[in-house]
């Protein structure tokens, strides 16, 4: 599934390709490299808030993490 992200910054529309239904992470506006905390729900978003570039780091390795287990139940 693909969403549309309007940045709350710059306001380009950029866009996610998701294999879920919901997800929440890092996100970054491809224009202006601002970085958001993003929540999405059914193809749409509910959340998109400013971040740093430490939490925007931290979100990426709990996002890493998750997919590492998730493989890792398959066995």
């Amino acid at each position: 599934m693909m969403v549309r992200i309007p940045c709350p910054d710059c306001g380009v529309i950029g866009s996610f390709s998701l294999a879920d239904e919901v997800y929440e992470g890092p996100y970054k506006c491809w224009k202006c490299r601002k970085l958001f905390k993003i929540r999405i729900e059914r193809g749409s978003v509910q959340l998109c808030e400013p971040i740093d570039e430490a939490e925007f780091e931290r979100l990426k390795s709990l996002g890493d993490l998750k997919r590492k287990s998730r493989g890792g139940d398959e066995e």
